[in-house]
């Protein structure tokens, strides 16, 4: 994500939101024994490690660890992340809040020592001011004259100028926008939902759904400690992590449709026997126990037919279309992006 802080630099200034969350694990480190803390405070697990549970649990149906098809758990989880995070950047790019790291943006860029134009003309007028504000909503136009506003540095860069608005590159960077896109490592306002946190949340539920029990239990207390930790380290507000844990459950309780539900074998075995109920029990009321057994073979045959009929295909063919998608993605981006 490019650098979004430079395009309110307005921000870098400012104080962090009051986050009762902070407080909160702040009151904690006063009253929970040293060890708690320290635990509560320890880096036992991150983002790779995140990642890496996922590709483990994808690949574990080579090993028959969980139900198949691996690759359409993958292809879910896949989806799943994909429209998390354009939900996630519509979010954070809606309302820009100051980071909880107000040192973040002077650390990290060399940004114009003035805000952006659209700063200067819609925000900096009306930000202090509340008779400014109160003007502003019952004219419901930017009433103050900003004609002379002080102007970023705008390179040459062709059919990507557009990206100057918000890269606001200076005279010693501005020869290329690849170069100065390839430094970009994130924003520096706060990133309304935790993208950490969202693939924290995707990787507990998708292991859930494929195993259950005591590890599941584990993998949800991770990811608990996860959350406080992006608290307690000021790299999220504690709303942040809230609403992706919350938005990571929606989300992949939404796309189940992707991948066979575990129980499904199971499941069709009952409803077959539901329907087979009444001649079932006639037959044995008649101690005909031909027709018993050709009742219970119909339904033994009729649940190794039901792989394979249509869903496992479609499921299939989604699977592979969601990877062959993500790849070609991977190299048209390299491709088109290589030469600068």
């Amino acid at each position: 994500m490019v650098p979004f802080l430079k395009f309110v630099i307005f921000n870098s200034g400012r104080p962090p939101l009051p986050d009762t969350g902070q407080w909160l694990l702040l009151a904690l480190n006063e009253k929970l024994p040293e060890a708690v803390v320290e635990i509560l405070r320890a880096h036992i697990i991150g983002l790779h490690h995140y990642l890496m549970l996922f590709i483990m649990l994808a690949f574990s149906v080579l090993f028959e660890s969980v139900k198949a098809p691996g690759l359409g758990l993958g292809a879910r989880y896949m989806f799943t992340m994909a429209v998390g995070r354009l939900l996630r950047a519509i979010t954070f790019a809606s309302t820009i809040l100051p980071s909880a790291r107000p040192w973040c943006a002077s650390s990290r860029y060399r940004i114009p020592g003035h805000p952006h134009r659209w700063a200067q003309k819609y925000y900096v007028p009306y930000a202090s001011d509340a008779n400014a504000i109160r003007q502003v909503i019952e004219r419901d136009t930017a009433y103050v004259d900003t004609v002379n506003y002080t102007a970023d540095y705008h390179p040459d860069w062709g059919s990507m100028s557009f990206l100057i608005d918000f890269l606001r590159p200076n005279t010693s960077e501005g020869s290329s926008w690849y170069s100065l896109l390839k430094k970009a490592g994130g924003g520096c306002n706060d990133l309304v939902y935790s993208g950490h946190m969202f693939v924290a949340v995707l990787t507990a539920m998708a292991w859930t759904e494929a195993y259950g029990g005591f590890s599941s239990v584990l993998i949800w207390l991770l990811v608990v400690h996860s959350a406080q930790r992006e608290v307690r380290e000021r790299h999220h507000y504690s709303v942040d992590c809230v609403v992706a844990i919350y938005v990571g459950i929606l989300l992949w309780k939404m796309t189940g449709f992707i991948w066979s539900a575990k129980g499904g074998t199971g499941d069709s075995r009952l409803t077959k026997l539901g329907k087979i109920q009444g001649r079932l029990l006639q037959a044995a009321k008649d101690s005909d126990m031909d027709e018993v057994r050709e009742l219970l073979k119909d339904v033994e045959l009729g649940n190794q037919e039901s792989p394979k009929q249509g869903p496992s295909k479609v499921m299939w063919l989604f699977a592979s279309g969601t990877i062959f998608f993500s790849l070609t993605i991977v190299i048209l981006a390299f491709t088109w992006t290589s030469d600068g």
